[in-house]
């Protein structure tokens, strides 16, 4: 397994290489949360943090009213900006297979990763956890890296009861996630930012997937709420 320092090395269509990807279908997902409860078995999860989760909103108008779900965790991508921002070279991607993973032991905590991060995939894991001394380090979403290499799907694949969750190799045009990325209307999370993420929804309406991302609201929204917040704490 290579390591890529230049983070904005392209893995798609390499030939010989593997690239894996998700993809989210949410017409299946009806927000039952197994795919968290699996990672956080998985991963030893500690609580407060997620690798994956699963927020909604209410959209619609009384009475045709619907939660919309839309399931996160790293976007792993083609031109991760965490790889770039990182001082000591402990978030890298993996040439054969597109991973982007952390190495624990370099990781330093300055959290300059979880800034560079578009997806707020990142978060610190805390002082005290229950299996192991991995702890005040960066972490995040592998893809299941030890599952897959082992021929398995990730774990959050694994259980999920809908199946809104496919994964695959992007680059084997016989895979079930190059057909439905090639035949499918799929979108990805914040396209501007150029990051050529992994993980594609089917279904997403952009009006509604930037979920539980106050920093993302437009100024007059954000001014807005600030001004109600303080009328009614004044």
């Amino acid at each position: 397994m290579s390591e890529l320092r230049i983070s904005s090395i392209e893995t798609r269509g390499v030939p010989g290489k593997k690239r894996y990807a998700m993809v989210i279908d949410l017409r299946r997902c009806i927000g039952c949360d197994a795919c968290m409860v699996a990672c956080k078995a998985e991963f030893d999860v500690p609580l407060g943090v997620f690798r994956t989760w699963v927020p909604y909103k209410v959209i619609g108008k009384y009475p045709t009213v619907r939660k919309m779900f839309l399931p996160r965790l790293c976007n792993h991508c083609d031109d991760p900006p965490c790889v770039r921002s990182c001082p000591v070279g402990a978030t890298y991607k993996v040439d054969d297979g597109g991973f982007v993973l952390q190495h624990y032991d370099r990781c330093i905590g300055c959290k300059a990763c979880m800034a560079s991060c578009p997806y707020n995939a990142r978060f610190m894991l805390p002082k005290h956890r229950t299996y192991t001394d991995i702890t005040r380090v960066v972490d995040k979403c592998t893809f299941c890296h030890h599952r897959v290499t082992q021929g398995l799907v990730p774990a959050c694949v694994q259980t999920c009861i809908g199946r809104s969750r496919i994964f695959g190799d992007m680059n084997d045009p016989s895979s079930e996630v190059a057909y439905l990325v090639n035949t499918m209307p799929t979108q990805v999370l914040r396209p501007e930012e150029g990051t050529k993420p992994h993980v594609f929804y089917i279904g997403a309406d952009r009006n509604h997937t930037e979920i539980g991302r106050k920093i993302y609201d437009p100024q007059s929204a954000i001014e807005l709420e600030r001004d109600v917040y303080n009328r009614n704490h004044s």
